[in-house]
């Protein structure tokens, strides 16, 4: 166990996940071009809710993704403009007019624009700042589907979560997918499958069941630790994470998980000189803890610097330093810190 204050504290079984992690983090290599190590679009951010699509992106891209893109409202995309010159931004989500129901737009006709971003993409991450409107649900489940068929990787979070729980086939059976849900919205879906507690056996019997249900979907249950798992296979990340619960901690966990898997795809795609290989069917896991271990790190050295004002942004800036304390440089001849 690390016990230094500045320092993670991690069991020996969280040790050995990250040693894998970080076998799919790029170098960065002069060989390498512009979009090589990930190209990631959220599909959030409504006429409320700006901030949450601005963190996920950020955080993805502080982490190592190339290109971060945000799918949002003509609303939302002043407002998140402003943020940050970083990201691309492109208004192209709808959300259904309050006065005049005759003048709703079309889903079919919004979605088929984002559907044409697709091929220029690696992962979604689809619910930051989403909101509950039904258009800009009806349209995301069309992009959703969309992006089944390229087998693209989703991520899920926040109010995409609410179309699962009304049309669980949209994902079941869809590997490429994780879903991060937190205390209230996993016991949501829970209801919503008709689950049953399976009585006190252990800690991760539930976020197995759930994933067993929809058929071998990735689930992050966030909570004390974090419990990854497709049914299948179930890591635990007991790594420490800050004491303050403020929102917006969940985007960063959702940008974070969406480089690690783009960096999949760089890993699978073979553009540099892995060394020991990883098995394939475990790098989407490996992805999932990957990016909650970034989050609960970057949230524990927020909390030391913060304190109880932490806020959603202090992850942010923290995301970088967590990489390199739980991974090191990955570059040359430095090894991990672990």
């Amino acid at each position: 166990m690390v016990t230094a204050d500045n320092e993670p504290n991690m069991s020996v079984q969280t040790r050995g996940i990250l040693s894998k992690v970080r076998q799919m983090i790029p170098p960065m290599l002069d060989k390498f071009h512009k979009g090589q190590l990930g190209r990631v679009a959220v599909i959030g951010g409504s006429q409320d809710y700006t901030g949450a699509p601005y963190f996920s992106a950020m955080a993805s891209a502080r982490l190592g993704c190339d290109m971060s893109h945000v799918i949002c409202t003509p609303e939302a995309a002043a407002v998140i403009k402003t943020y940050s010159p970083n990201l691309m931004v492109h208004p192209l989500m709808r959300q259904t007019p309050a006065d005049d129901e005759t003048s709703k737009p079309d889903a079919d006709k919004v979605s088929a624009s984002i559907i044409e971003m697709l091929p220029r993409l690696h992962v979604l991450v689809v619910g930051p700042g989403l909101g509950r409107d039904p258009l800009m649900h009806d349209t995301v489940s069309r992009v959703i589907r969309a992006a089944k068929e390229r087998k693209m990787p989703v991520v899920m979070d926040a109010d995409a979560l609410q179309i699962i729980q009304k049309d669980p086939g949209l994902v079941k059976g869809y590997s490429e997918v994780v879903l991060t849900p937190n205390v209230v919205e996993f016991k949501r879906l829970w209801d919503s499958l008709g689950l049953k507690d399976p009585g006190a056996a252990k800690e991760t019997d539930k976020v197995e069941a759930l994933a067993k249900a929809l058929d071998g979907v990735t689930i992050i249950q966030k909570g004390q630790k974090d419990f990854i798992s497709n049914g299948t296979v179930t890591l635990v990340n007991d790594l420490e994470g800050g004491k303050k619960r403020s929102g917006g901690q969940g985007d960063t966990l959702t940008g974070s998980v969406a480089t690690f898997l783009a960096w999949r795809k760089a890993y699978l795609d073979g553009i540099w000189d892995r060394g020991d290989e990883l098995a394939e069917d475990e790098l989407l896991g490996l992805a999932a803890f990957g990016g909650s271990a970034i989050t609960r790190e970057s949230s524990r050295l927020a909390f030391l610097k913060q304190g109880r004002s932490l806020q959603a942004s202090d992850l942010t800036d923290e995301v970088h330093g967590a990489l390199m304390g739980l991974f090191g440089e990955v570059d040359g001849d430095a090894g991990p810190k672990l």
